[in-house]
C-alpha cells in the first residue's frame, strides 16, 4: 500500500490580539480584495509562499492555500511583516495555530465502497448524491473520504503526521476486514 500522502491544502490562523482598520490595510496593500458588503474580512494574495488570508478587523488572520505547515507559518509572518510596514505597527509575535491538514493518499487498489459501508463502522456512503464513502476515523481524529479508485482524501486532520497515520491505518483496517 501507498501510504505517502500528498498535503493539498494547510489552514493555520492567528490572533494579533489587536483591531484592525480594513480599509487602511486595504490601501496599503496590493493583491487585496475587500468588499465589506459581501464578506466582513479582506482577502490577502500572497505569491512567496503561495497562500491567501482573510484578515478581520478583530486581528484574527487565517491563512489557506499553503501546501505544508511550514508555508503556512512563513505566510503568517509575512502577512504580518507587511502589515508592520504598511505602518500599522503589530506589537504581538503571532501564535500560528494548524486547524486543518488536507491530503491525499492511493491505496493502489479499487475498493468495494459497498462492502466498505457494511464492513466498516462511523460511515457514510450515498453514491446517489456523492461518489465517495466518508469515513470518520477516530484515532487520529479525521475525516476520510475514500473513493472506488483507492484514492482518499484526508481532512480534519492536525498535522501531516495524523494523515499519514490515517492512510496507514485505514488501509491496515480494511486488509483486516477482507476488503483490501
Amino acid at each position: 500500500m501507498a501510504n505517502m500522502v500528498k498535503v493539498e491544502n494547510v489552514v493555520a490562523s492567528t490572533s494579533l490580539g489587536m483591531k484592525f482598520d480594513l480599509g487602511l490595510i486595504t490601501n496599503a496593500l496590493d493583491k487585496v480584495e475587500y468588499e465589506p458588503e459581501q464578506f466582513p474580512g479582506l482577502v490577502f494574495h500572497l505569491d512567496e509562499p503561495k497562500a491567501a488570508a482573510l484578515i478581520f478587523g478583530s486581528g484574527k488572520i487565517v491563512c489557506t492555500g499553503a501546501k505544508s505547515i511550514a508555508d503556512a507559518k512563513l505566510a503568517i509572518e509575512r502577512i504580518v511583516e507587511k502589515i508592520n510596514d504598511a505602518g500599522i505597527p503589530i506589537k504581538n509575535k503571532p501564535e500560528v495555530i494548524v486547524q486543518n491538514v488536507v491530503a491525499t493518499a492511493n491505496l493502489g487498489t479499487e475498493l468495494n465502497l459497498d462492502a466498505i459501508a457494511i464492513g466498516l463502522d462511523n460511515t457514510e456512503y450515498e453514491p446517489e448524491q456523492f461518489p465517495g464513502l466518508v469515513y470518520r476515523m477516530k484515532v487520529p481524529k479525521v475525516v476520510l473520504l475514500l473513493f472506488g479508485s483507492g484514492k482518499i482524501v484526508c481532512t480534519g486532520a492536525k498535522s501531516v503526521a495524523d494523515a499519514e497515520q490515517a492512510a496507514i491505518n485505514v488501509g491496515e483496517k480494511l486488509k483486516e476486514l477482507g476488503l483490501f
